[in-house]
């Protein structure tokens, strides 16, 4: 976490919020003392349709190999 003076927000606001939006985390502070923290909103999930759900997955074919099976297999296709 950052730590930026309130005259300095000001100036590097739009900066700022790239930052914030990367994942950055920054405490305003007045006079050495902090009295803000800027923070990425966090985005509403949108609800799944439990219905769409179970309808494409009954129509989904059966894996021919297990998952564990498959990573083994892209891992070791990385390999050659």
């Amino acid at each position: 976490m950052n730590a930026i003076s309130l005259a300095d927000a000001k100036a590097r606001l739009s900066e700022l919020v790239d930052r914030i939006e990367a994942g950055e985390t920054i405490d305003i502070t007045r006079r050495g003392k902090p009295v803000a923290r800027l923070t990425t909103v966090e985005k509403p999930r949108k609800q799944i349709d439990v219905a769409r759900l179970q309808a494409l997955t009954a129509i989904m074919p059966p894996q021919a190999e297990g998952a564990a099976d498959l990573v083994r297999a892209m891992r070791d296709g990385d390999r050659a």
